[in-house]
């Protein structure tokens, strides 16, 4: 059958006592859905048949009859049978830029995202990279994302030695898959002026050959992020266009029509809305700029930073990282890893980004400006810090809401969640790590009780508390089945449940990436939920992850994704109508 149906069909159908476009009746839509099953995602109204949009925005939702009160001569009616619709994804943390940088760089990711589990197979992945890329010829500079030594044969990291036998006459750097570790050729080195009397930067490693002094190549932290920023070239403004028209396509490919520019670097706030003034992009982009790098940049008092998007972007607040990763072993514990890195002794138990007073400091000029503030706590140390800040910024300023986010929150405490609660810090928490680090976290870096509970969405659920789980792209493709399965079943790649208590239903993980994320960003009142008033952000599956089971829903597909209103992406093979 035509998923769009002629209108008398439709009345004949449905019911004869539909009388289409009277005058006495609501003002025509331009669209209206039937037949499928509609997830609103509104409590009020959990169940609805049919939904119609007028001006990009819901202008009813309902039964057949109520909705079909909105049916006009020229309102195009589309017949979903049995397909499965509900409000946009929204990720509620991740790196547009990041994930564009992805796009054009050589993939170095694992089973089963990429072709990388041993050091010879990503010297393989670079050499092919480096003799087709257009971007090293036009740039002399290679650069690999997203191995990870955890899934690596020789469980270690590669070192400028390996990358070496690449190439020593172009500069190299490989990423971990975390982002927070870069191993450096010695070319990128010489030029970077690295060397033996380098010393280590506050916050960061430069981690030392056997001698004890000759840098190994691997960077950790702020000893990595001061030179990736520095190497990346500075591209021309038609690499930019198609690095972030390709990000975009990721993101719609896989429902999400609201993503986050996390930890946005200067050159991106510039080029971003300089790209979408003459061309907007397609979904809703909210950025928070990393404050350590930029500081109290003239931009963050500019016209960006507000509620309203321009061409599709808004800045939302401000970045700030308070530890590192926990499977790069570098995030803050209050108890030591278990497999401690190379290097470092038994008591090894991380390190913060900063001091208590830098903490204080970088939140007292986000309140002063009242930017709400993302941070970045993997570990329980670090979210300790983090609670103490809040705690003091409470304190000093008992009436100010700005909806502090924790970003990630992997290692939380249950003594923790409590505070949380009480200082109204916002949960965005990242369980994706169960099935892509959960064996690692489980059997090097915490132990079984710790591991059982990263991310811990079910201990948010026993206190009723909202929260919302993310992607982290391009740490992780922003596959939004993968992600609410994550949550739903906490499988790890070998397949062992982690933390079976920690699970949730499907619909619970469908709030935390859509009403739940829009509340995170101050949206709730325009989006994550079908409800009249609110943007027809859509997206159309084609199965139902409410009523299949568990263990199928990371294989559901996206089948069209809407923006507004309008049709962004169709699936393969489907026909737009």
């Amino acid at each position: 059958m035509s998923r769009v149906l002629a209108r008398s069909f439709l009345i004949i159908v449905i019911t004869f006592s539909v009388i289409a476009c009277s005058e006495s009746q609501k003002s025509p839509a331009e669209i209206i859905y039937v037949g499928g099953n509609l997830i609103t995602v509104n409590v009020k109204a959990p169940r609805a048949e049919a939904i119609a949009i007028k001006g990009g925005k819901i202008v009813a939702v309902g039964s057949n009859a109520s909705v079909l009160k909105y049916l006009g001569e020229d309102t195009k009616v589309i017949e979903l049978n049995g397909e499965t619709l509900l409000p946009g994804f929204v990720d509620a943390h991740s790196h547009f830029s990041g994930v564009g940088m992805q796009a054009i760089t050589a993939n170095l990711l694992p089973f089963p995202d990429g072709p990388v589990n041993s050091i010879p197979a990503l010297q393989h992945a670079m050499r092919a990279y480096i003799d087709s890329s257009p971007i090293v010829k036009k740039y002399a500079v290679a650069i690999g994302f997203n191995y990870d030594d955890s899934q690596l044969q020789e469980k270690r990291h590669p070192t400028r030695h390996d990358l070496d036998e690449i190439s020593t006459d172009i500069p190299i750097v490989v990423m971990h898959q975390s982002g927070h570790l870069g191993v450096y050729n010695s070319k990128a080195l010489e030029m970077m002026q690295i060397n033996s009397q380098s010393a280590n930067p506050a916050g960061g490693v430069i981690e030392r050959g056997s001698d004890g002094v000759t840098p190994n190549g691997v960077m950790q932290e702020n000893a990595h992020f001061m030179l990736i920023y520095k190497l990346v070239p500075d591209f021309s403004k038609k690499d930019y266009v198609d690095l972030y028209r390709a990000a975009e396509e990721q993101y719609i490919a896989n429902g999400f029509t609201t993503v986050q520019e996390g930890k946005t670097d200067l050159k991106t706030l510039t080029t971003l809305p300089e790209i979408a003034e003459s061309d907007p992009f397609k979904i809703d982009i909210i950025a928070y700029p990393d404050l350590v790098t930029i500081g109290d940049h003239p931009i963050l008092h500019g016209p960006l930073m507000s509620k309203v998007y321009a061409d599709g972007i808004r800045l939302g607040g401000i970045k700030l990282t308070f530890d590192g990763s926990p499977q790069g072993k570098t995030a803050w514990f209050t108890h030591p890893y278990l497999v401690p890195p190379a290097g470092q002794g038994q008591e090894f138990a991380g390190y913060p980004a900063f001091t208590d007073q830098q903490a204080l400091d970088w939140f007292e000029l986000a309140y002063k400006n009242n930017w709400q503030v993302l941070s970045h706590t993997n570990g329980d140390a670090a979210i300790d810090q983090l609670i103490k800040t809040v705690s003091a910024m409470a304190e000093a300023h008992p009436n100010r809401k700005l909806r502090n986010v924790m970003i990630h929150g992997q290692f939380l405490r249950l003594d923790q969640v409590k505070k949380l609660k009480q200082l109204e810090i916002f949960p965005a928490l990242y369980p994706m790590h169960t099935f892509y680090w959960g064996d690692w976290h489980r059997d090097s870096v915490a132990g079984l009780a710790r591991a059982n509970n990263i991310s811990p969405t079910g201990w948010l659920m026993d206190e009723n508390m909202m929260f919302t789980i993310h992607s982290d792209a391009p740490v992780t493709f922003p596959n939004s089945m993968r992600l609410i399965d994550s949550a739903v079943n906490r499988t790890t790649r070998s397949n062992a449940v982690l933390g079976k208590e920690q699970r949730i239903e499907p619909l619970d993980a469908i709030k935390a990436m859509t009403l739940w994320a829009a509340y995170q960003h101050f949206e709730e009142d325009i989006k994550g939920s079908l409800e009249v008033g609110k943007n027809a952000d859509l997206v159309i599956l084609d199965k139902n992850p409410l009523s299949l089971a568990p263990n199928l829903i990371k294989d559901i597909r996206v089948l069209e994704t809407i923006k507004d209103g309008d049709v962004i992406y169709l699936s393969p093979g489907r026909v737009s109508q």
